[in-house]
């Protein structure tokens, strides 16, 4: 929605994208301000600004003016100095594991006069900056792989930092820039490779090891086993064996059953070998060994390497019934009642009664879904998603209409962010992925979350603004 084409800064500005982050920040305001109100709040205005609800006013104070910096500093800027800000986002990285303050397990604050910092926002914004400059460049293409290593060297070298804290949650965040390589070139083999990754690991930690292997193994000589046509008696010989390892499975002989299931998938594959298709023996043979390392070493890190209270994160989302509903199971127990107990309206405005007495823990910052699903019920939820999801869909738009492959770049990897943060915060507090202290974009409480979000969603108004110029 822009007002002239020849013009940027205020005058352009998206109006439709403006309008959604304002949306999103007044909820999130009100949302706050509900989570502390059961507390009380006093009528002294030096007094109120010292509350939860105060010092997040003050931040978005903070977060206007920055805005308005951003929109009144040359577009330009941002493509000059965004491998520098990136290199800052590091030094502080670095610096936080030295200098920061341990809460909740992580050093990952720096502490100063009431307020705290988190330098991993001010690194998701130096690697946006960075991941779209270099994109940017006419050599780079993600076909090669050069570029590929260098990209993926860009969001693996802050993901580091942040594991060193340790903090998983800002540390998965920077995945999402796989959002963006695939819209520019990234082969699909690698999210496939990937996915197959991800989804052996977590079924390594609760399935043993031998299961899947075994299940490779009978998938593997199932594959083979397309390529005859008619089946020969050696073939037909492999299929018996591989249903009697099955069988032999069921009863327990586990090492019987995985030799006869070696034996099934060695024959099949000696066939399809001499048939000329060398490559699908290598393939299938790749995917059974490393899926059954992937599934062994999870299970191991699982029972051998990680600490009791990272079990039971993991236990919570994938086994429940192992844990305790007055324990480890009582964040997201109370989460889930918090949002059903709203119905379809909700309670009301200030009326949260979960959400007054303070049931939900972390209720401001990383589960103020809940105060969201209680106060305004169904309504409510679906509205915000609503927000969400037109914000998403107008940062493509805006992505796709850009002249400047750096604005298009960097469009797009602030829609992945975003977005990932959305999905997994919403995820987590109704339980249906691993809980990793992810805050909801500009509704959470968290004056570095919100300054970083303002800022990055700034400078794509900005660089959009001047579209017509780039």
């Amino acid at each position: 929605m822009s007002l002239n084409r020849t013009s940027g800064g205020l005058r352009n500005i998206d109006l439709i994208t403006f309008s959604l982050y304002l949306g999103l920040v007044s909820i999130g305001w009100l949302m706050v301000y509900t989570v502390g109100y059961g507390e009380g709040y006093p009528a002294d205005v030096f007094k109120y600004l010292a509350t939860q609800s105060g010092k997040q006013t003050i931040w978005i104070g903070i977060s206007i003016v920055a805005f308005a910096v951003i929109m009144l500093l040359d577009w330009k800027f941002w493509t000059t100095f965004a491998y520098p800000i990136y290199t800052v986002g590091l030094f502080f990285l670095v610096a936080v594991l030295i200098f920061g303050t341990r809460t909740n397990g992580a050093t990952a604050w720096f502490s100063f006069g009431g307020f705290s910092f988190q330098p991993s926002e001010l690194a998701k914004f130096g690697t946006l900056l960075a991941v779209s400059a270099f994109l940017s460049y006419y050599s780079t293409s993600l076909k090669q792989f050069k570029s590929q290593i260098i990209a993926i060297g860009l969001i693996f070298t802050p993901m580091v930092l942040i594991l060193m804290q340790p903090d998983a949650g800002s540390a998965f965040v920077f995945l999402s820039f796989l959002i963006l390589f695939y819209r520019e070139g990234l082969s699909p083999t690698v999210y496939l490779v990937g996915a197959f990754s991800a989804t052996l690991l977590i079924l390594g930690l609760i399935i043993p090891t031998e299961q899947i292997s075994l299940t490779l193994l009978l998938l593997g000589v199932g594959a083979l086993f397309f390529q005859f046509k008619p089946l020969s008696y050696w073939v037909a010989g492999a299929i018996a064996l591989a249903v009697g390892a099955f069988f032999l499975a069921k009863e327990g002989a586990w090492w019987i059953s995985l030799g006869a299931g070696s034996l099934a998938f060695v024959t099949a594959g000696w066939f399809v070998y001499r048939r000329r298709k060398a490559r699908l023996v290598f393939l299938l043979s790749a995917a059974i060994l490393v899926g059954s390392g992937l599934a062994f070493a999870a299970n191991y890190a699982f029972n051998s390497v990680l600490k009791p209270h990272q079990q039971d994160r993991i236990n919570v989302w994938l086994r429940p019934e192992r844990c305790s509903e007055k324990g480890s199971l009582y964040n997201v127990t109370q989460s889930k009642m918090a949002i059903s107990s709203g119905g379809f309206e909700g309670k009301g405005f200030l009326n949260g009664t979960m959400t007054r007495l303070n049931y939900v823990p972390e209720q401001s910052t990383d589960f103020i879904f809940c105060t969201i699903g209680e106060e305004q019920g169904f309504v409510g939820v679906f509205g915000v998603v609503t927000l969400f999801l037109l914000l998403l869909i107008r940062l493509t738009v805006l992505a796709e209409r850009q002249r400047s492959t750096f604005s298009r770049h960097y469009a797009y990897g602030l829609a992945g962010i975003l977005f990932i943060h959305f999905f997994i915060n919403i995820g987590m507090t109704m339980g249906l992925l691993p809980i990793i202290g992810i805050p909801l974009p500009f509704i959470s409480k968290g004056g570095s979350s919100l300054l970083g979000f303002t800022t990055m969603i700034a400078v794509m108004l900005k660089l959009d603004s001047h579209r017509y110029q780039i």
